[in-house]
């Protein structure tokens, strides 16, 4: 199976985005590969959860002050602790560093500056700003070390069973899910940053938009939410097979392990 039989049969209307990219030091050239049908970019700004994380540390000289946000921030997608990060730093110094680091760019599309989910991307760069992390990470930077190892206890409903379908227990994982009030789709996204050694990184993102246009179901979902209740099982019968085949496709055609 290939990308085309993943996309071809999307129902009208939904969107969905793959990208992976490794890259490093030694061994085979760097490789990129991506797909996408449907939206250029999407709204799934709990994805980068972990690079808010990594940039805003610099930016907080209270070491403890950061680490009792951006921990949970990354480990179970604390909004309400990434908010505090988000606006302690600021967002436009927050998006500049990340720019700063990575090379990606990310404007704000929204008035709202407490709006964090509000950050529009594409898979391809979502795969070269956690590549440029994971290698910094391998080089010795600590900071982007403990943002990987809280990737690694991303556990439970939280993994969407990514790190199964890419038969790698031991991969960084983040996903994020919503469906805004304005939308008439649920959107799961995840990114799994692959073990390696040297300063070798291998990093696999799926983005997905489902159809959602029920209104009595995004009734009850959005009430849900409100009142704090988990809709990660909505989201899973949404996309989960879907993100699981797009991630575990991406990473076969990075050719991961061939050289080994």
């Amino acid at each position: 199976m290939g990308y085309n039989e993943l996309l071809r049969d999307l129902q009208r209307g939904a969107s969905a985005q793959a990208a992976g990219i490794s890259r490093g030091h030694g061994g085979p050239p760097p490789r990129t590969v991506s797909a996408r049908s449907g939206l250029h970019r999407m709204r799934c700004a709990s994805l980068l959860k972990p690079l808010y994380a990594w940039v805003t540390a610099a930016r907080i000289p209270d070491a403890e002050r950061w680490r009792r946000h951006a921990e949970p921030a990354v480990v179970i997608s604390s909004n309400s602790d990434t908010r505090s990060l988000w606006l302690a730093v600021g967002p436009l110094v927050i998006l500049d560093d990340i720019y700063q680091r990575t090379g990606v760019a990310w404007p704000m599309h929204n008035a709202d500056p407490s709006r964090f989910g509000s950050i529009e991307v594409a898979a391809d760069e979502v795969a070269t700003a956690y590549a440029a992390l994971a290698q910094a990470a391998f080089a010795g930077d600590p900071v982007a070390g403990s943002v990987l190892e809280w990737m690694r206890r991303v556990e439970g409903d939280q993994t969407y069973g990514t790190r199964q379908a890419l038969g790698a227990p031991e991969a960084g994982i983040k996903c994020g899910w919503f469906g805004e009030p304005d939308e008439t789709c649920l959107r799961t996204h995840a990114v799994a940053v692959l073990p390696d050694a040297g300063t070798r990184a291998t990093v696999v993102v799926a983005l997905t938009a489902q159809p959602y246009t029920d209104a009595r179901k995004r009734e009850v979902y959005h009430t849900r939410v409100a009142q704090g209740h988990s809709v990660e099982a909505e989201h899973e019968k949404a996309s989960g097979p879907l993100l699981r085949d797009l991630m575990a496709m991406t990473l076969s055609e990075l050719g991961h392990g061939d050289d080994r």
